[in-house]
């Protein structure tokens, strides 16, 4: 078994992760996720035991992600915690919900199926077959590197068609995107509720529906999202005078219906603010109103957003006393997620596990989301020279934002280099080796 020094803080995290599990196999955790931060090469469970030095072991590890997959929330409500401790939250905490694919391979993957897929490329693949991850990720502004997602909980989505599929021993229920996502947000109300914050929760359009707003509305959450150009909206009820009240209940929704292309087609009512979208001020077109909209079940506030060359958007918040800089801020920093998404596939190999089990596949996905996290939070104090040198790279700009390949590079280095002092204390070490050790790790990471 490889005994890779971990920085302090990182160890401490990950047995503070392993405290949920029980005792006979909590200790495999740390070597497992020191060997998926040194695999390289195509990232195969295999890959990961390699580069752990565990594969005497192989058969102890499978059954250990099989275990883990059936404690995948107590573990990231430990993480959360973890995280909120080292990156302090503003007055309103906000966190993305989205899906993406994963592509698999081979015969008897249990939960995999065929699936849109949402980047068709050149080829034009309208379908993909996989696994589908309803996932959720905090976002958070970092005063020098712009935003960041955290990835905390994901679901599997299993289609209806591919139920049968799955043993019943597995006790998996089919439940739809729209209440995988809110039982998402169930999760993270009473995980946040100790804090005392605004949750936000910023989604695609394809959620704004009815089964997910409304349970996430009664724990408490503000959504945002983006509305379809058709989108049912009425205007307010007419206020009712004092002592003018008739029998039953007050009228929720408007009488007139809005359009929001018409909305958007009047020349008069646009107004032009500055916001801080994508890291940069930018000069938005817009314009906003107080609508009622049945599947938020009730008062929302509609932003409507024009840009040159560009068809019109519209976006909605649940919390009728929202700013339009919040909301648009709140969306722009959704693409924090979609950024999650390729570093977990590019950077950590997400999907090219090759596992059959459900449950060890929710393991395997989670794994590479938490070690993400974890690289993130080691690295949220840390100045950018200690983060990346470019000095080799008189073609690039020195004051990029370090990127999640850098920082996990960061990382493994600071790992070696903790490895090597330990061993030239041992042994008497020259100049020459410390030098050509120092070459050497610059080609490793």
């Amino acid at each position: 078994m490889a005994t890779w020094i971990l920085p302090p803080e990182v160890s401490l995290w990950i047995q503070s992760l392993a405290s949920v599990l029980h005792a006979t196999h909590s200790w495999r955790l740390t070597p497992l996720l020191a060997g998926m931060l040194f695999a390289r090469g195509r990232r195969t469970i295999t890959s990961w035991l390699r580069a752990g030095e565990l594969s005497d072991d192989y058969q102890g590890y499978y059954y250990f992600l099989g275990a883990l997959g059936r404690k995948v929330k107590s573990l990231a409500g430990v993480l959360l915690q973890l995280a909120v401790q080292t990156i302090h939250p503003g007055e309103r905490v906000l966190f993305a919900i989205d899906d993406t694919p994963t592509k698999r391979y081979g015969p008897d993957v249990q939960g995999a199926g065929i699936h849109h897929n949402p980047t068709p490329g050149p080829a034009e693949q309208k379908y993909v077959y996989g696994h589908v991850w309803v996932t959720l990720s905090w976002v958070v502004r970092h005063t020098m590197w712009g935003t960041i997602g955290l990835p905390l909980l994901a679901c599997l989505y299993v289609r209806r068609v591919n139920m049968p599929d799955l043993p019943r021993r597995l006790g998996v229920k089919f439940q739809t995107k729209l209440e995988q996502a809110a039982g998402l947000v169930e999760w993270l109300a009473g995980w946040l509720k100790y804090l005392g914050k605004t949750l936000w929760v910023v989604v695609d359009g394809a959620y704004v529906k009815t089964p997910f707003l409304k349970r996430a509305l009664k724990v408490g959450a503000t959504v945002i999202g983006r509305l379809r150009k058709d989108a049912a909206l009425w205007s307010l009820p007419e206020p009712i005078a004092p002592g003018q009240r008739g029998r039953g209940r007050p009228r929720k929704y408007g009488a007139q219906r809005i359009s929001l292309a018409e909305r958007a087609g009047y020349a008069r009512g646009w107004e032009r603010g500055t916001f801080t979208l994508y890291g940069e001020p930018m000069r938005v077109c817009y314009k906003t109103f107080l609508a009622t909209y049945k599947p938020a079940g009730g008062m929302i506030r509609v932003v409507i957003v024009r840009e040159e060359g560009v068809a019109w958007r519209a976006y909605m918040c649940t919390d009728p006393k929202a700013t339009v800089g919040a909301i648009l801020e709140a969306v722009a920093d959704r693409s924090a997620i979609e950024q999650n998404f390729h570093d977990l596939k590019e950077v950590h190999g997400v999907g090219q596990q090759q596992l059959r089990n459900y449950w060890a596949n929710i393991a395997a996905y989670h794994l590479t989301m938490w070690l993400h996290t974890l690289i993130e939070l080691w690295a949220w104090a840390k100045r950018h020279k200690d983060l990346v040198d470019r000095s080799a790279s008189p073609w690039d700009d020195e004051t990029r934002r370090p990127s999640h390949t850098d920082r996990r590079n960061a990382l493994r280095r600071l790992c070696l280099e903790n490895d090597f002092q330990r061993q030239a204390a041992a042994a008497s070490s020259n100049r020459k080796i410390t030098r050509l050790w120092s070459r050497l790790l610059k080609l490793a990471v």
